[in-house]
């Protein structure tokens, strides 16, 4: 049994994320057009922000990796969460996929078949399956779910790993350097948003920089996120591997709790040029 009401916002949250820039995001890539001194750089800036107005209008996808919903539920404190709104849940990320529409990409095939590839994929968008839901309490009272579709090139280029910190955060910060900067050198896709979590576990880390995504904005950058995205600037890979000023439009970093010990373990997805793609939805 499904509640209607949460499958249609779903739904329509899914297809929202799969084919708009937030305005903050719009702005970040007008001020960087503004300030690019490389021509070619500032052409594919302006191109990649022509194509983000003609998605949010058609409501198309804005790439052709639609990507796998990654699905965060916000909970307030005086709310709860039914086996029934998880369904729903499910059930609308499976419409919206029918229709953005998602490119199929579900593997046929059990455990094995699924890791070789060896049965082909579905022909229906909607059976691929969201990445598992990530459920965080906030303040308010109130029920928020997050759609964001990621694409495969930045999972192929992110990392989690641990850092020695030797007791000093310009150590982890340097290290995440130095892996961005590898990352968009082969990413191919920027200027893009680097994610960053820090935490516990491969687990935390990986979910830290997942809720950086969400939280992230692009005009508020912390001291620590303003140096990471100068920093992997300075090398000047630029859109498209085409050399520039913009190889990051931002950094978004979460860290979260940590443990008496010598490392720390670092997530990092350098997203693609379409990334974050997100939208949100009130569901109660």
């Amino acid at each position: 049994m499904y509640d209607e009401k949460i499958v249609t916002k779903v739904c329509d949250t899914l297809v929202k994320a799969g084919s708009t820039f937030l305005g903050d995001k719009k702005e970040a890539y007008k001020k960087a057009i503004a300030k690019e001194t490389n021509e070619q750089a500032k052409w594919t800036m302006e191109k990649i922000l022509e194509n983000a107005y003609v998605a949010e209008k058609n409501q198309s996808p804005l790439c052709d990796d639609t990507g796998i919903p990654h699905l965060v539920l916000e909970v307030g404190p005086g709310k709860a969460i039914t086996g029934e709104m998880i369904e729903s849940i499910k059930e609308g990320v499976r419409y919206g996929l029918r229709k953005l529409p998602g490119r199929p990409m579900a593997i046929k095939g059990n455990d094995s078949q699924r890791i070789d590839q060896s049965q082909g994929l579905e022909d229906d968008p909607g059976m691929l399956e969201a990445a598992p839901i990530l459920i965080r309490n906030i303040k308010e009272d109130k029920i928020k779910l997050n759609i964001l579709m990621f694409g495969g090139g930045p999972a192929i280029r992110g990392r989690t790993y641990r850092v020695f910190h030797k007791h000093d955060t310009n150590v982890v910060l340097d290290e995440i350097v130095s892996w961005a900067k590898e990352a968009t050198k082969q990413l191919g896709c920027t200027p893009c948003t680097l994610g960053v979590g820090v935490g516990r576990s491969n687990y935390e880390a990986a979910s830290m920089m997942l809720e950086a995504l969400v939280d992230g904005t692009y005009d508020r950058q912390s001291p620590m996120e303003k140096y990471i995205t100068e920093k992997v600037n300075e090398e000047r890979t630029g859109p498209l591997g085409l050399g520039g000023d913009t190889t990051v439009l931002a950094t978004f970093m979460k860290v979260g709790p940590q443990r008496a010990s010598g490392v720390r373990v670092v997530c990092l997805r350098p997203c693609c040029c379409f990334e974050p793609r997100i939208a949100s939805v009130e569901l109660d």
